[in-house]
This record gives structure tokens, C-alpha cells and sequence, in this order.
């Protein structure tokens, strides 16, 4: 297994993130469209190898029918 370089805490927010997606009913492709990025960057983000800015978690939140609290609790 390969030791992530992340906290503990970046992985629950990584996680929360997918979840969210799956939540809205979208794939990755789809929630990129949505987003106006390409799916690689959906899994990069998802696989922990980007990090989200709050500018960006703002736009995912909206897609994915969130509330940003949602992602950072």
C-alpha cells in the first residue's frame, strides 16, 4: 500500500468530496462538465495527488448541492 503523504484530516475531506458526488448521482466526467474542468482534475483531486482551494470548493459545493460545511466538518 502506498503511504500517503496527507493527513488523516485531508483524507476525510477527499472522501467526504467523492461522496458528495456520488450523492448528486454524477461520474466524474459528468461532474467535470458540470464544473468546466476535465475529469482527470476530478481524479486527481479524489485520489489526493491536488488539493482543493476554497474558491474551487465553492464551485464543487453548488454542483454537488452542498453546504460547504458539509465538506469540513
Amino acid at each position: 500500500m502506498r503511504k500517503s503523504i496527507h493527513s488523516k484530516e485531508h483524507a476525510v475531506f477527499i472522501e467526504r468530496l467523492r461522496q458528495a458526488r456520488l450523492d448528486a448521482d454524477l461520474t466524474q466526467a459528468e461532474a467535470a462538465k458540470k464544473l468546466g474542468c476535465t475529469q482527470s482534475y476530478i481524479s486527481k483531486i479524489e485520489s489526493g495527488e491536488l488539493r482543493v482551494d476554497a474558491v474551487a470548493l465553492r464551485r464543487f459545493a453548488k454542483v454537488y448541492r452542498k453546504d460547504i460545511a458539509y465538506f469540513i466538518k
